[in-house]
């Protein structure tokens, strides 16, 4: 999905292409931290969760293409557009083998049964 504000041109339409958002001149990709905590060179804004992301979106000062279930529940100053040639998200998870967790555990579960 690309996240978009609410008023840009994009977010009207049933679908984008995910060149027409990373070529936006107004609206650079966001920068996530690498595993060091450094971030990648661009002009995108550095982003480092979620809420900051969506804030800097509403303001016009990025953007980014997300997996849709990061796009449930947005603020309604921002629109989820699906872009039709974005890769596929595959999410993992992992935990210590140690682990007794009752929320880990039924998290597992619920996500084998999806």
């Amino acid at each position: 999905m690309a996240i978009l504000p609410t008023p840009h041109p994009l977010a009207g339409r049933p679908q984008v292409r995910e060149a027409e958002v990373t070529a936006l001149p107004e609206l650079q990709m966001a920068r996530w931290p690498r595993h060091d905590g450094s971030c990648p060179e661009g002009p995108g804004a550095e982003v480092r969760n979620l809420t900051q992301l969506f804030q800097l979106i509403a303001l016009g000062r990025t953007t980014v293409i997300i997996s849709e279930s990061a796009a449930t529940d947005l603020r309604r100053d921002l629109a989820a557009v699906p872009a039709s040639d974005a890769r596929p998200v595959t999410t993992v998870i992992a935990w210590p083998p140690q682990s007794r967790s009752r929320a880990v555990a039924d998290l597992v579960r619920v996500a084998t049964r999806l």
